[in-house]
């Protein structure tokens, strides 16, 4: 979207700031994390609020969302670049205009994108349209946007677009009282699947069972979870949406069943270790598995349908949880709990 000309925007010669502060913080990478992040690896950097110009935004950013992928983001490029020593931390957001010179934007406008850790943000549309306004919705928070009806539940939904789920089929899912996983355990439930999810608690298995639903769920701490797994899943294994790689992701492909789906969504045990956690594909080829990565940014042009198709199901029908960590400086704390296990559901940062 290209900005009209200089020339024909009627703004005040002065723009005054007084709901602004004069101090951006942002968390900048500054090391290349070995494992979890430790201490200096994000810095915490105070820079001045940058004036816009014309064609661009200002919004204050007010809930942050903590991802696996972050975590990819700071050691390799991928379907992104790595993330540069110095810059601001990639990283989700939602967001409120607070200062508009774009035909588009107005104050009070919210949005979400890619933020960046920091307090503001700039949006210049003209560069790289990467923001998406979203509505007010009564009795709902805005931080459902970053979950649910955010990445989160987006890329269940087109996740579970891709493995074409029939009634009376076995449905598995990793790190299943995630934020993806909750919701993708769901719409299997809405297809008329069996769901069983692998979690890493008592306390999450018990959540996902008797609050969303799932048919039976398998805590991969406990010695004997292969054997729950087997008791779980009697006629084998349909579809699994894969979240967590590894062992887990072995064990249940040892189950699938002839021609079944994977829907490749993400390798977070590797994430830390610089280990990309693939399964066997002997596996794959004597049970001719299906087996389809996807990156949610393919289906950029369709995230309003996903959104909206959510919505109106989340309304008596779908269910969440966020874990909230306040503050800007104890994000770096919220991405090492994403590999910790420390949250159930959505894990959101409050500014």
């Amino acid at each position: 979207m290209a900005p009209l000309p200089a020339a024909a925007w009627k703004f005040p010669t002065k723009i005054f700031r007084s709901e602004v502060s004069n101090t951006n913080r942002q968390l900048r990478l500054q090391n290349r994390p070995k494992g979890l992040l430790a201490p200096g690896d994000l810095q915490l950097i105070e820079s001045p609020v940058p004036e816009i110009k014309d064609g661009q935004v200002l919004a204050c950013v007010k809930y942050l969302s903590s991802d696996p992928t972050m975590r990819v983001w700071m050691a390799a490029d991928t379907y992104l670049p790595i993330v540069p020593i110095g810059e601001v931390m990639r990283a989700i957001g939602f967001a409120e205009i607070v200062e508009s010179r774009h035909p588009d934007y107005k104050k009070g406008d919210r949005v979400t994108g890619f933020t960046g850790l920091q307090d503001y943000v700039i949006v210049d549309e003209s560069a790289k349209p990467s923001f998406q306004k979203v509505p007010k919705i009564p009795f709902v928070s805005d931080s459902v946007f970053l979950g649910v009806l955010g990445i989160n539940g987006i890329t269940a939904f087109f996740g579970m677009e891709i493995a074409a789920p029939k009634k009376g089929e076995t449905l598995v899912v990793s790190a299943a009282a995630g934020a993806t996983g909750i919701i993708v355990g769901q719409i299997g439930k809405f297809h008329g699947c069996r769901v069983v999810g692998i979690a890493g608690s008592d306390d999450k298995c018990a959540w996902i069972t008797k609050e969303l639903g799932f048919d039976a769920a398998i805590n991969y701490k406990h010695p004997d979870w292969k054997e729950k797994l087997a008791a779980a899943t009697p006629k084998g294994i349909d579809i699994h949406f894969e979240n967590v790689g590894g062992d887990i992701m072995q064990e249940v492909l040892n189950r699938m069943n002839l021609h079944g789906r994977v829907v490749l969504c993400g390798l977070i045990s590797g994430y830390t270790k610089g280990d990309p956690g693939l399964a066997s594909f002997g596996t794959v080829l004597v049970k001719r598995l299906r087996v389809q990565g996807f990156i949610i940014l393919d289906y950029a042009s369709r995230f309003m349908e996903a959104a909206t198709q959510l919505g109106r199901k989340m309304f008596g029908k779908l269910k969440d949880r966020e874990t909230i960590v306040e503050r800007l400086e104890k994000a770096p704390d919220a991405i090492n709990m994403l590999f910790t296990g420390g949250n159930t559901g959505k894990l959101i940062v409050k500014l």
